[in-house]
C-alpha cells in the first residue's frame, strides 16, 4: 500500500473540519414548497396610542403573501371585514386604516436547528414598498428575520434585515434546548388596506439564492477524492 502525500492528508484534515463545522451551522432559503404559516399581531395605530389588541394564526392570503414559482411578493396587509375596528370610516375603496398590523409569513421548525448557527439568505427583486404612505401618513417596514423562541413562546431571541434590493442574509446563533421553535421568513408592518386599494401602494418581491456553502463543500469533497486518487497511482 502507498503512503498518502501529505497534500492529501492536508486535504482530508480539513474535509473533516468542514463536516465538524457544518453540524454545528445550517442555511436556509426561500423555499415555495415549505409549509409556510402566518400570524398576525394587531396594534392600535399610532394616532390612537400605537397600543397591542390581539395576536392570532392568520391566512397568508391576507398578509398578504403569495407564491407565483419560485417569487414571493409581499405587500400590505389587508382584512375584509367593513368594521370600523378595521377601516374609518368603515371598510370599502379609500378607507383609512384604523389598525397596524404586523404580519408574520414564516416557517416554523422545533428542536431541528437548535444549538447551531442559522442562516437564511434571499434575493429581494424588488422592493416599491418601502417609503409609501397612506392618506394619513403611517408606511410600512419590511424585514426578513429569524426568531428563536422558548418553548412556551413567552420570550425570543431575534436578528432582522431591511427588505432592500438585493441579496441578504442574516444569521442567529440558537439556544441549545430541543423544545424551542426557531421561525425564520418575513415581517410586513404597517396599517391595513382595503383589498382594493392595495396594488398602489407597491410590494416586496423575494426569490432564493443558491446555497454556496453546501455546493463549496460539494466542491471541495470532489477536489480531495480527485487527488486522493492521484496521490495512490
Amino acid at each position: 500500500m502507498k503512503t498518502p502525500s501529505v497534500k492529501t492528508l492536508v486535504l482530508s484534515v480539513a474535509a473533516s473540519a468542514c463536516v465538524a463545522l457544518s453540524s454545528q451551522a445550517a442555511s436556509v432559503t426561500v423555499d415555495p414548497s415549505a409549509s409556510w404559516q402566518g400570524f398576525m399581531n394587531v396594534f392600535e395605530i399610532p394616532q390612537n396610542g400605537g397600543g397591542y389588541v390581539f395576536g392570532s394564526g392568520w391566512g397568508t392570503a391576507d398578509l398578504t403573501a403569495t407564491f407565483s414559482g419560485t417569487t414571493l411578493t409581499l405587500g400590505p396587509n389587508t382584512i375584509n371585514d367593513p368594521a370600523s375596528f378595521w377601516y374609518t370610516p368603515s371598510g370599502g375603496p379609500g378607507a383609512i386604516g384604523n389598525k397596524t398590523m404586523d404580519a408574520s409569513f414564516y416557517i416554523e421548525t422545533t428542536g431541528v436547528y437548535t444549538g447551531q448557527t442559522l442562516s437564511f439568505s434571499g434575493n429581494v427583486l424588488a422592493n416599491t414598498l418601502a417609503g409609501k404612505v397612506n392618506q394619513i401618513g403611517n408606511g410600512w417596514t419590511e424585514v426578513a428575520f429569524i426568531k428563536d423562541f422558548a418553548p412556551d413562546y413567552s420570550s425570543s431571541v431575534s436578528t432582522t434585515v431591511a427588505l432592500t434590493p438585493g441579496v441578504f442574509n442574516l444569521s442567529l446563533p440558537t439556544i441549545n434546548d430541543p423544545a424551542r421553535h426557531v421561525q425564520y421568513g418575513f415581517e410586513v408592518i404597517g396599517s391595513d388596506v382595503w383589498a382594493t386599494d392595495v396594488a398602489p401602494y407597491g410590494n416586496v418581491q423575494v426569490t432564493a439564492v443558491p446555497e454556496p456553502a453546501t455546493a463549496a463543500l460539494l466542491g471541495f469533497g470532489i477536489l480531495g477524492l480527485v487527488v486522493g486518487r492521484r496521490a495512490t497511482r
